[in-house]
């Protein structure tokens, strides 16, 4: 058996630790072929939005390389820390340390050989589906058609095998430091009963709290402020959570006697203590990138939702026409049959309102102030199913929008109402109730007069004509049609909400797409990272499993102390990050003063699911393999 074939048996017979490793490795090199078959795909040759997404696409086809090149060296470190006792052996009957790195170096090339092929098949095969998933999440009019990647091919492959090189020639180079006898003694080194200082555990407490305090305390701009404070104090109260509170919370634990001698407790809280501290630095940074993953797509989606709803809620009408204050009456009929003449066309059916919008002065010391009629600010309340006003004769109400501050952190209403209404009569109009409503977009408030009482107020200052139209659900792509047209023709005098919409999530659907696929790469790569460590110490609970059932443990019991086992050290990280993203996404809303509930809820919601479904795969083969050796 030639030396070659000597590290290609090795590689078979730890399967079972390469296959995470191979595989994980293998979706990075799909996700990154992915972002090269976009990048280089023809419907790219041209176009803003196109080159946005490109440059996008870019960006984030170098984070994920560079954040491959960590996650394969620390997989990969990970990996030969289990097999010390091996490489001691193989230096005992003569190999030297310069055939030890070759055999990692060959290895290592060997699986970076194989994950970079396969990832590049997986990604030809998967390569329409995602295409078409794209076409729809970046909104491109073209269709993305598959083609051939060639050049594709050719970047993923010479990236990919280039960083296995460095990595399997920087992991070479780092094994001789390693002494034989530390090697031959492997894992049975006595690691010593696991301590952790009540300070530095008080320390990590208070940190957490004093970071999740400030995060959810501060509102407006003074969560910008506050954020890389928040940041530093939470990351390093995560690491004193994991390396000290975690381990002094077991210890007292297991002072309590009620607790550690029930049943099958004293198996479980006997190792866990250790394994606390021995995978602290994993669970650290694992709860560090799942929260990044969580924060980062939480904080998209939820962008996106404050974007399209605001301007949801602040146009409430399908189409809104502004003339030009220049434009003559024949212009204005002209735009006017121009809409309707198209809506007809696209058999759209809407409801149209005309309104002239009047300003008086009210005031030496204000500006001129938007007065309206009951009955015209009814007509438009009927379309949107606003609640129609009555004002007495000589009463006015003050209506704002909910979001209406016009200055120096002021509502429109608290000027509004401390200013009277003059009449030529020199009778004077009290302001006599606030009605928040979005009938009229005027962010400086209006009055809602009697009708009676109109004629009294004299010339209007400025007059201004707006018309609106309110279309029947279910025709938004004819209202984009005919949004697209009338910006063509009309410019800036139309704003149609839904072609607004369709352009907005064009223009935020790269970012969304490209996040949504850094942060899966992120969340896979952090349950790799937990699954390696769960397995690097297989071996060794298996033995100390075998000795426990001599003395009695039942099958079912052994099964229920490992899935506990398993679901502590599996679930504590993702547990962390999911309070520390919880935390993240409720500080952004307040930022932007605006709801995201349901966001957060959904996208933590999601990668919780996934997360219980990777635990219960990866406990079902744990379980097995423990059971086998029983």
């Amino acid at each position: 058996m030639t030396f070659r074939q000597f590290a290609f048996n090795n590689v078979l017979r730890n399967k079972r630790l390469y296959i995470a490793y191979f595989l994980s490795s293998m979706f990075t090199v799909m996700v990154f072929f992915t972002f090269a078959i976009f990048a280089f795909h023809p419907v790219f040759s041209g176009g803003s939005i196109n080159q946005n997404a490109l440059m996008g696409m870019a960006a984030a086809g170098g984070i994920i390389y560079v954040f491959s090149f960590f996650f394969v060296l620390y997989s990969m470190s990970s990996f030969l820390q289990s097999r010390k006792k091996e490489f001691g052996l193989l230096m005992t009957l003569g190999a030297s340390n310069k055939q030890i790195r070759l055999m990692v170096f060959l290895e290592n090339i060997l699986i970076g050989f194989f994950a970079t092929v396969g990832g590049i098949l997986l990604g030809l095969l998967f390569a329409k589906a995602i295409l078409l998933l794209a076409e729809n999440v970046l909104i491109i009019s073209e269709s993305l058609h598959f083609y051939f990647p060639t050049l594709a091919i050719v970047v993923t492959f010479s990236s990919f095998l280039f960083l296995f090189i460095c990595i399997s020639i920087f992991v070479s180079f780092i094994l001789r430091t390693n002494k034989l006898v530390d090697l031959i003694k492997g894992d049975k080194q006595s690691k010593g009963e696991p301590k952790a200082s009540i300070f530095l555990s008080i320390l990590a407490a208070l940190l957490l709290i004093a970071g999740y305090g400030t995060a959810l305390y501060v509102k407006g701009i003074f969560v910008v402020y506050a954020m890389i404070p928040v940041i530093v104090v939470v990351t390093l109260g995560t690491y004193l959570f994991f390396t000290q509170l975690s381990v002094y919370v077991i210890r007292r634990l297991k002072r309590n006697k009620a607790i550690f001698w029930r049943k099958t407790n004293m198996l479980l809280f006997s190792d866990l203590s250790f394994r606390m501290k021995d995978n602290a630095r994993t669970f650290f940074m694992v709860a560090i990138i799942s929260t990044v993953a969580f924060s980062a797509i939480g904080a998209l989606y939820g962008l996106q939702s404050y974007l399209t709803n605001g301007i949801k809620e602040a146009n409430p009408y399908s189409m809104t026409y502004i003339p030009w204050l220049d434009d003559s009456e024949d212009v204005i009929e002209k735009d006017l049959r121009t809409i309707n003449t198209l809506l007809q066309e696209e058999r759209i059916e809407a409801t149209m309102e005309v309104i002239d919008l009047n300003y008086y002065e009210i005031s030496e010391q204000n500006d001129r102030q938007l007065i309206v009629r009951a009955s015209d600010y009814n007509r438009f309340a009927a379309l949107i199913g606003e609640t129609e006003l009555d004002p007495e004769e000589h009463e006015a109400f003050v209506v704002e929008q909910s979001e209406g501050i016009i200055g120096q952190g002021r509502k429109a209403s608290e000027v509004l109402m401390n200013a009277n209404v003059p009449l030529d009569n020199g009778q004077q109009l009290q302001p006599s109730r606030v009605v928040e409503s979005k009938v009229l977009s005027e962010t400086n408030g209006y009055y809602v007069v009697n009708d009676s009482i109109v004629d009294l107020l004299g010339a209007p200052g400025r007059s201004d004509m707006t018309a609106v139209w309110k279309a029947e659900e279910g025709q938004t792509e004819q209202l984009i049609e005919v949004g697209r047209t009338l910006q063509e023709q009309l410019e800036y005098k139309v704003f149609p909400i839904d072609y607004s919409l369709y352009e907005i999530n064009k223009a935020y659907g790269p970012i969304l797409f490209i996040g949504l696929f850094i942060g899966i790469v992120f969340f896979v790569s952090a349950g790799s990272f937990l699954y390696f460590r769960l397995f690097t110490d297989l071996d060794e609970e298996k033995q100390k499993f075998r000795s426990i059932v001599k003395i009695g443990l039942t099958q079912s019991e052994l099964k229920k102390v490992v899935t506990r086992q398993i679901a502590i050290l599996f679930f504590s990280p993702i547990v962390v990050a999911l309070i520390h993203g919880f935390v993240a996404l409720t500080a952004l809303s307040h930022m932007f003063d605006y709801d995201l509930t349901v966001e957060s809820s959904l996208v933590l919601g999601c990668f919780a699911i996934i997360q219980v479904i990777y635990f219960l795969i990866v406990q079902f083969f744990y379980v097995n393999q423990v059971e086998r050796t029983m």
